[in-house]
């Protein structure tokens, strides 16, 4: 059975949703039931860099092979990663608004690193629309695909590690979540979860590819139709 791992995502779904809602939990200074947001922001990104990540090595893929397969799921792990970064910004905004009072922190160097890095990547897909032609655009954006994720990387990880000041939990002083999770209640959901939602990000983005496929498919038999056309006017 092919299709194993997407009856998996649905079940550790569904467990992530009931059991994050509905379990108990450790009771945390001003998280309080916040917390449960564990379940759904943190996984969010993770989903996100495994797609950012695996479209970089198809990028590679690319520029080794020159194969436009390779473009294809490059771009669409993008998409898909940029759709999560933007869930993982949208979650963690309703996050602060219960844990630091405002929607948004301007000092909090993690919260504008997440924006700047799907700035970086919005601009990733600006360049594949400036291409009409399928090779130029292909070869230009494997080579963007690489610099922004290494910018991606820098921005999200490295400049709040050295800057030190994070509000988020394991930064500037602040308990990371092994310290408040002495307990396995919320382990018990986070570990499922952070695998369900990989895996709903890895479905959607198959989708997309197998739509791509059948969208460009049917271009070329569009193209064809349009050239024997022409040459049966000619002929008469």
């Amino acid at each position: 059975m092919k299709n194993w791992w997407k009856y998996l995502c649905i079940l550790l779904l569904l467990y992530t949703v009931i059991i994050g809602f509905s379990g108990t939990i450790p009771e945390l200074n001003i998280l309080e039931q916040s917390i449960r947001n564990l379940y759904f922001h943190v996984p969010m990104w993770f989903a996100m860099m495994t797609l950012m990540f695996t479209s970089m090595v198809y990028s590679i893929m690319y520029l080794s092979k020159s194969k436009i397969d390779y473009d294809i799921k490059a771009s669409a792990f993008a998409t898909v990663g940029f759709l999560f970064g933007f869930l993982g910004i949208v979650t963690g905004s309703i996050w602060a608004r219960a844990t630091w009072g405002a929607w948004w922190v301007f000092q909090e160097v993690k919260l504008n690193g997440a924006a700047a890095a799907l700035l970086v990547y919005a601009a990733y897909f600006i360049l594949r629309g400036s291409f009409d032609d399928e090779e130029k655009k292909a070869r230009f954006s494997a080579v963007y695909s690489i610099f922004a994720f290494t910018m991606f990387m820098v921005l999200i990880n490295v400049i709040p590690r050295i800057s030190n000041s994070s509000l988020h939990p394991g930064n500037g002083g602040n308990p990371g979540f092994n310290s408040y999770d002495l307990d396995s209640s919320l382990r018990i959901v986070f570990y499922p979860a952070v695998i369900g939602w990989i895996l709903l990000s890895v479905w959607i983005t198959t989708l997309i590819i197998r739509a791509e496929k059948i969208f460009r498919k049917k271009h070329e038999l569009d193209l064809d139709d349009d050239l024997n056309l022409d040459k049966s006017i000619l002929k008469n």
